[in-house]
Parts: C-alpha cells; structure tokens; sequence
C-alpha cells in the first residue's frame, strides 16, 4: 500500500479508551439479542409446523443442517471481513478499511450462487440419508428448496451486519433481524394454516415466511450501509483493489470460520444418523434440543460478536492490555450465562420442551437427554471464548482447531462408542463429554499463547498473562 493510502484514522473512544467492561456489555447485548431473534426463524417454524405433525416436524429437523450451513458459511465470511475491517481501522488504514464494503457485497453475490445451487443439487441424496417415507420426503424437498433458493436476504443481511459491527454500530442490526423476525413470525401461522384468504402452504408456507422476512432484513441491512450507517461508504470499488493479499487477509479468517460454524451441520447429520438408529423420534427430539440449545448458546454467540471489533481493534492498535481485559471478562459472562442454563435445563425441562410437542414418548427421552447434555454447558464456555480470541486476532485455524474437537474429532466417535455400551443415554453423554475435553484443550493452548516462555508471537503481553491465568 501507498504511504499516501496509510492515514491514521480517528480512534472510535468505544473500542480504543472505553472502560472495559460497559463497552463489552454496550457491544455484546445487541448482537445477543439480534442472535436470539434470528435463532427463532428456524423454531418459530418448528413451533407452527409441530401443529401439522410430527412428520411435519421432522422434515423441517432433516433440513436443518443444511439451512445451518448455508448460514454458517455466510456467517464465515462475514468474521473474516468484519476481522478484516477493524484491524485495519486498528492500524490506521482507511482505505482498506473503506474498500471493504464493496468488496463484501460482491463477496456476497459470489457466495450465494454457488450455496444456492450445491444445495438444491444435494438435498434429495441429503434427505434419502434419513427417511424412506415419501411423505416426510416431499415436505423436505418443499421447504429445503424454498429457503436455499431465496437465501440470498439472509446472505446479504448478515454481510451488512458484520460491516456495521465492525464499526462498533451494534443497534442496527438488531432493528434489521428484529423487523424480519416479526415478519416471519405474522406470516408463518397465515402461510402455513391459510389464514385470512392465503392458501394453506403447509412446510412450504413456512418456509416461504422465513425467506420473506431475511430478504426484508438483508435489504434493510444493505440499505444502511449504502447509506452510510458504518462510517464506511459503499462506493464503486477502484480498480486494482479487489487484489489477493485483500483476499487472503479476509478468506485467512472466514475459511476456519467458516468450518467452525458449518461444524453443528456435520455435527446433527452424523448424531441423527447415529440416533436413527434407535428411533425416529430419537432424531426429532435431537432435533428439538438442537432448537432449545440456541436460546443458551445464541447469547454466548452475541457476546462474541460484540467482543471481536474490541479485540481485533486493540490488537491491531497494540493494545495488549486492553485486549486481555475483554478475554477475562467475556469469560466470566459466557461463564454465567452457560449456568443458568445448566440450571434451566436441570429444573423444568419437561414445560420446556412442551413449547414444541407434548407427546409422552418425545417428553419422556427429551427430559433425559436434556438433563444430560446441559452438564456440558458451562465447560463449553472456555471454549467458544477462547475460540473468538483466535479468530479476532487472525489465527484462525488455532480456532478451527477448537472448534473441530468440541463437533467432530470427539463427539462423533465417543456418541458412537458410548451408545453402543450405554445405549441411547450413552449417546446423549458423549455432548457434554466432548466439551469438558475441549475445555481442557482450550485451556492449554490459550495459556500457551500468553506465557511468555512458549517461544512464539503471543497476541497478549507477558504482565497480561500472569493477571489472566487468576480470572
């Protein structure tokens, strides 16, 4: 880059002097509740199609791992240029930093022809996997085509979001998934059971309510960074700036995002091919679990998105102080929030479940395999902090490397151990299993990181490190 190209920019008081711990609650609390919102698209439909059957119900949990990959490659690459944009806001470098948005939305369009059309390619040979009913196979095929066709609201939304948190605007997008929520939420009951003249749609109507309300969101979303919102414009991009090492600084994050959040996809396919070994209703209730967890997991995921601008900024602003100070705190609130619903889980599992079904069989193996899983939640909190440490500071594959061990290198293999030797309990144990695993793992490597003997670049400053290992 140009020495003319390099200007210091104006450091935002929030992300670089702020007292740490109103500035984590100021940033986090509305990606919380925008993850919160956006997690109901896919219940809000479980709830209203678990009215039409439960044959409904499981072909909206058989697609679900697909609808989530979609999102988590999205979501990927979103990390990697909102990384992208506040190191370099960090580091003084404007012009990069003003790139970005175009660059995003390009990014965007190229993102969501390939998923749209791998998708609708693979999902009847992903459906077959799991069910020979022709029923439950049409309305698979009904609602999985929907949502992936017009996923594109979805894919431009979350580009939009990631820009406008990168500058430390977190309201925006909780009113851009707060407006789409409340769409989907008003049309799903009328698309699905033909209310008020509309034909009754069944699957389909929900589906089509959800891809309604993403693209209201994803335009919104778009709008407000055209407009400015960021503090970045989305102007033409100039020629010459769309070059590799733009590419590599953004895809050497979203890639391991990428697979960090594409993992619950491979996660659900392989506990449901486990798990149908046993009984369909096995899968739906993993299904509905699935659903329940996100209320828990889904404000440790805002958390994350509000600490990464932080991080990111302060690393790249050489901030080491400031940087170990979110780790810690985030800790201690991801730590709190995993315990109440360890908590929740323990003591009324059984009205919660009610939300979605109230067959004795499902509420009876429900309450058992949520009182055990949820012994995992409070260990899984190490992990997802540490997880977003590495990410912020452009490690991602030390994040991957977490991530792949709490959803795949051990889960999978213990459930298939486990349930062989203790049945289908046996399958629920290995959940928390793995996190505690990974927690140990992630304790490690993040010490590793911070003692100042580990003969490596450490993103965190030797005084840091003795103050961290107290928290």
């Amino acid at each position: 880059m140009k020495p003319s190209a390099v200007r210091k920019h104006k450091t935002p008081p929030a992300l670089g002097t702020g007292n740490m711990f109103p500035l984590i609650i100021k940033m986090a609390v509305p990606p919380m509740i925008s993850m919160l919102i956006q997690s109901l698209y896919n219940i809000v439909d479980s709830i209203f199609v678990a009215r039409l059957s439960s044959d409904a119900l499981s072909a909206v949990s058989i697609i679900f791992p697909i609808q989530n990959l979609s999102l988590a490659l999205a979501v990927g690459a979103g990390v990697g240029l909102n990384s992208y944009i506040a190191r370099n806001m960090g580091a003084g470098n404007t012009e990069a930093a003003h790139d970005a948005p175009a660059v995003g939305m390009i990014l965007t369009l190229f993102h969501y022809i390939i998923l749209a059309g791998l998708s609708c390619l693979f999902i009847p040979a992903f459906v077959s996997m799991y069910t020979e009913d022709p029923a439950v196979r049409s309305m698979c095929y009904s609602y999985g085509y929907i949502v992936m066709i017009f996923s594109f609201g979805q894919l431009f939304h979350i580009t939009a979001e990631k820009i406008l948190q990168a500058t430390g605007h977190m309201a925006a997008p909780l009113v851009m998934v707060g407006i789409g929520c409340v769409i989907n939420v008003i049309l799903d009951p009328i698309m699905i059971f033909g209310l008020f003249g509309c034909p009754a749609m069944g699957v389909a109507g929900a589906a089509a309510a959800t891809v309604i309300g993403q693209i209201v969101s994803g335009s919104l979303g778009v709008l407000l960074v055209a407009r400015g919102k960021a503090g970045l414009p989305l102007r033409r991009l100039r020629r010459g700036r769309l070059t590799g090492s733009v590419l590599k600084q953004i895809y050497s994050v979203a890639i391991p995002s990428s697979m960090i959040m594409a993992l619950p996809s491979v996660l659900v396919a392989g506990m449901n091919w486990i798990l149908s070994g046993f009984a369909r209703m096995a899968v739906t209730v993993f299904g509905v679990y699935y659903k329940l967890q996100t209320f828990v997991y889904m404000p440790v995921n805002g958390l994350v998105q509000g600490i990464r601008p932080v991080i990111a900024f302060n690393y790249g602003a050489g901030d080491r102080k400031r940087e170990s100070e979110a780790v810690r705190l985030s800790l201690l609130i991801s730590a709190v929030i995993m315990a109440a619903g360890l908590l929740l889980s323990q003591l009324i599992p059984v009205p919660v479940l009610k939300i979605f079904n109230s067959d004795p069989e499902m509420l009876s193996m429900g309450e058992t395999a949520l009182r055990i899983i949820s012994v995992g939640f409070v260990p899984s909190a190490l992990s997802l902090i540490t997880s977003a440490v590495f990410e912020s500071v452009g490690k991602g594959l030390l994040s991957l490397s977490v991530t792949l061990l709490r959803q795949l290198v051990i889960v999978l293999p213990l459930a298939f151990l486990f349930s062989r030797i203790a049945g289908l309990p046996g399958a629920w144990a290995s959940l928390p299993a793995a996190e505690i695993l990974t927690a140990v793992y992630s304790a490690v490597i993040l010490l590793r990181e911070l003692r100042p003997s580990s003969g490596h670049h450490s993103s965190f400053s030797s005084k840091d490190a003795s103050g961290f290992r107290h928290c």
